[in-house]
């Protein structure tokens, strides 16, 4: 561990607090009242200082960092990609103190930032604390000197482990996004895995000072429970899931918590979870002081497309009639925006349910409806033709060409089918963790979506028969093509930056620290633990190519689920749908900002959002990128946002969407940027992802001249 005093640092009366707290405030708004950078004024923003992280070892590959920092009497906290905590002179960029949870060990995954609370009332004296989890732990530090906090827990830390529904000792949950803090409280989420036998997502408060835990609601309930009767009577002991993985918002006046929670597990087969499956998919309010239950509304009934809520809810307020309504958007991957009551959960634009197409797979019966809001329309592409398709080449065409044709594809919600299945938006379609950002003047939602189609290919699992006569290796292979092949590719080549390639992880990663990243997983890779339980021998073998061929498997077990139930696993979870060149397989764009007016459901804009200069087609528009960073919008008439592949941080007009600023990163930012004053200087500062040079990673800050 490394510790940097402050040194005598002294804050200003004029720096403030308008980013002390992920995505901005307790709202989740991503909102700042500073106006100080402009739109007359932006195209001046030039660099102000340059935080260059320094934690990982040199060759490491480069890091990606999701962090949005926040800022505290001007000290800025964040974190890095290997999950190190920093504290930084906001207007100077020196680093005050660091911290190494890890205490030198291999550290990493998604870390999206820190919680600050703080204690006036301490024998006189102001107790300041930075909350953040690494790991499977949550940790408390003093947060003028990054030291642990003693009397936190155990030496300054927590086992998330403690506190779900099996032995702590046999699971690994891996929050990627800060809890929020409600008075001595910190209410958490968590991230599980999403194949069968996963955890599940309970969310539990935890006391700020003492670390104990305070409450727990459980996100599938328990017998005697609400929401008990829309799962199998056993399904409790079994089913995982139902977590809020991307952060959630607070009613500080009226003391209501909202989660946006996930799919239930498993994510694409649900014949061992019949029924509607509450609370999953689902926006729930709740009592922030004790846990107890309000409201909620289920957005996917039985979900089969891992359509996750995949960011915090807005809490806004809308004009109606001459009247103000406090409310709950939430925006969503498959690209609606839901508007609530945020008092009672009523929808405040109209939603139907809508006859969706069943399942046949055996034993799964997909819900009979879904949930449609008529307003706003959606801001994600939702159906598409072959009218639709790319053609980079001929024989491109017509391969994507056959392939679509040969799939089951009835629009949105169409099942999972042994004959494969297209889906529109994808698991990485619509919305994502960055989140929308709120302007409470102009009542607008500014929103990054994606459009992103990816193929379902279901395949039954028998590996128990199949383990009997392999070798080691081989069912090390199995193994690598049943669960690893969608994202790291058959040849291990990967798709960077969002899956790294694992040719040659011999020489980057020792064989104990590989098998410690699979169990707890981390990014956008899920936790294998149950998985490669008593199988560790034969994944290692495969990916670091050691035959063994004399050796035998006995024992191969597959994560707990319903007694008897049949297996079905996508095992093309998360991939494109592209040419054989590695061509996306639908016309641009593929990335849009959008900007709707949640008073009258109307956009007043949609534009595309990134460039891919390769395949953009002569005089046509740019062509919009992927990208899971969020927009943030300022009183100055500007939305930023970067995330994109070309390594873009942009300042867009708010009213009109015209570009007005842009800068090139030194590396990919799929972070969400933020923005604070300090000794009366505005700043715009991110966390941007490594680079060839520093694969750590930088945080960067923009000021005026």
């Amino acid at each position: 561990m490394a510790f940097l005093l402050f040194a005598g640092y002294q804050t200003s009366k004029e720096d403030d607090r308008t980013w002390a707290v992920y995505k901005a405030d307790a709202n989740s708004s991503s909102y700042s009242p500073l106006s100080q950078i402009n739109t007359s004024n932006v195209n001046q923003l030039q660099p102000a200082w340059t935080f260059t992280i320094s934690d990982m070892k040199p060759g490491s590959r480069s890091g990606s960092s999701e962090c949005n920092p926040i800022v505290v009497d001007g000290i800025m906290y964040a974190t890095s990609a290997k999950h190190w905590a920093y504290a930084i002179n906001a207007g100077t960029g020196q680093r005050l103190w660091s911290f190494d949870p890890f205490d030198g060990a291999e550290g990493g995954g998604v870390s999206r930032g820190v919680t600050y609370w703080e204690d006036r009332s301490s024998n006189g004296k102001t107790d300041r604390r930075i909350l953040f989890t690494a790991g499977d732990q949550l940790f408390a530090l003093d947060a003028r000197t990054g030291k642990p906090i003693a009397t936190f827990g155990k030496g300054g830390k927590v086992s998330l482990n403690v506190g779900l529904r099996d032995a702590p000792e046999t699971i690994s949950v891996i929050p990627t996004s800060p809890g929020i803090v409600y008075n001595d409280l910190l209410i958490m989420g968590a991230e599980v895995s999403e194949l069968y036998g996963a955890q599940p997502g309970y969310i539990r408060a935890y006391n700020c000072r003492t670390g104990k835990l305070v409450w727990t609601f459980h996100t599938i309930p328990l017998p005697g429970e609400p929401g008990y009767e829309t799962w199998p009577k056993d399904a409790y002991k079994y089913a995982g899931g139902v977590n809020d993985w991307a952060g959630m918002s607070l009613d500080l006046r009226r003391g209501m918590v909202f989660l946006a929670l996930g799919s239930p597990s498993y994510d694409f087969y649900g014949a061992d979870r019949k029924g509607k499956n509450l609370y999953g998919n689902s926006v729930v309010a709740l009592h922030a002081a004790t846990g107890k239950y309000i409201w909620h509304y289920q957005i996917v009934h039985h979900d089969l497309w891992d359509y996750d809520l995949p960011a915090p809810p807005n809490l806004v307020t809308i004009r109606r009639d001459g009247k103000t309504i406090d409310a709950v958007a939430q925006i969503t991957k498959h690209g609606f925006v839901f508007v609530f009551n945020r008092e009672t959960g009523e929808p405040l634009f109209p939603i139907e349910e809508r006859s969706v197409p069943a399942s046949a797979l055996p034993g799964e019966e997909a819900w009979p409806t879904q949930p449609f809001p008529l307003k706003p329309k959606p801001f994600a592409r939702q159906w598409m033709t072959e009218a639709d398709l790319t053609n980079y080449s001929v024989a491109g065409h017509d391969s994507i060409t056959k392939k679509f044709r040969s799939m089951r594809y009835e629009g949105l919600f169409t099942p999972p089918d042994l004959k494969g299945t297209l889906m529109l938006p994808g698991t990485r379609g619509g919305a994502e963790w960055g989140g929308a950002a709120y302007d409470p003047a102009t009542t607008m939602l500014y929103i990054k979506s994606n459009d992103s189609p990816e193929i379902q290919t279901i395949k039954r699992v028998d590996q128990e028969q199949e383990a009997r006569d392999m070798t080691v290796f081989d069912q090390g292979k199995s193994l690598y093509m049943t669960y690893c092949v969608a994202c790291h590719g058959r040849d291990k080549n990967g798709d960077e930056p969002n899956y790294p390639s694992l040719i040659g992880l011999k020489t980057r990663m020792s064989r104990e620290i590989a098998l410690d990243k699979i169990r707890k997983g981390g990014g956008k890779m899920p936790a294998f633990a149950s998985v490669v339980k008593g199988k560790e021998k034969a994944i290692i073998a495969f990916l670091y190519e050691k035959e063994q061929n004399s050796s035998k498997m006995t024992k191969f077990e597959s994560g707990k689920t319903q007694a008897g139930a049949e297996k079905y696993l996508n095992v093309t979870a998360y991939g494109h749908f592209r040419d054989p060149n590695g061509n996306p397989a639908l016309r641009p764009p593929w990335g849009t900002l959008n900007a709707v007016n949640l008073s009258t459901g109307d956009y007043e804009w949609q534009i595309p959002l990134g460039n891919d200069e390769k395949r953009q087609e002569s005089g046509a528009v740019e062509t919009g990128q992927e990208g899971s960073a969020g927009p943030i919008v300022t009183a100055g008439g500007l939305v930023f946002i970067s995330g994109t592949q070309d390594k873009k941080l942009r300042a867009f007009d708010k009213s009109t969407g015209k570009l007005r600023w842009q800068t090139t990163l030194p590396g990919v930012a799929n972070a969400t940027a933020c923005t604070y004053q300090v000794k009366g200087k505005q700043y715009v500062a991110l966390s941007v992802g490594g680079s060839k040079d520093n694969p750590s990673g930088f945080i960067m800050a923009f000021a005026l001249p």
